[in-house]
């Protein structure tokens, strides 16, 4: 048995939650509360079940069509350490990783929380900033307001500074 990981649900195949065909963990618990929010229901962190971390990573493998997983909430920085641990065996499929938060990218970063620093490294595309409904855009790639960012974590830890991944 591995890590446990509370989630409020997952969708085994998106195509709006990043780049290809992606199997969608939405973990349970956000303290953010953004009015308007498309996934309110995972906001309580009394909320959504338990589930472990191997039967998690044995449904992804299910399906051979994956291009990625991605990490949806509520809040995925509220549960780091579990999804590591999913993150690690994700990469080990060649499976790519995006990751949504509500917190900006500089907030996590100056965290040095060392789950944190381990969940930014396993993402490949990190989509930050909370959802403004005043900023809402239906016509966003990835995202739902026009604050958040789809950086390209990758590129971004090569250039030493942040690099925003070209969706339009």
């Amino acid at each position: 048995m591995g890590s446990k990981l509370k989630i409020c649900g997952t969708e085994p195949e998106s195509i709006v939650d990043g780049r290809g065909f992606r199997y969608v963990v939405f973990t349970q618990g956000c303290p953010h509360h953004c009015p308007g929010c498309h996934n309110p229901q995972s906001h309580d962190f009394e909320g959504g079940k338990w589930v472990d971390i191997d039967d998690l990573f044995t449904e992804i493998c299910e399906n051979p069509l994956l291009k990625g997983v991605t990490f949806s909430g509520g809040e995925p920085f509220c549960q780091p350490k579990p999804l590591v641990e999913l993150a690690e065996k994700i990469h080990g499929r060649k499976l790519d990783l995006t990751v949504f938060t509500g917190y900006p990218y500089e907030e996590l970063s100056a965290r040095h929380d060392p789950d944190t620093d381990a969940l930014l490294r396993a993402a490949d595309v990190l989509i930050d900033g909370p959802f403004l409904l005043e900023q809402k855009d239906l016509t966003l790639v990835f995202r739902g307001s026009r604050n958040q960012r789809v950086i390209d974590m990758n590129r971004t830890r090569a250039a030493g500074e942040i690099v925003l991944d070209d969706v339009e």
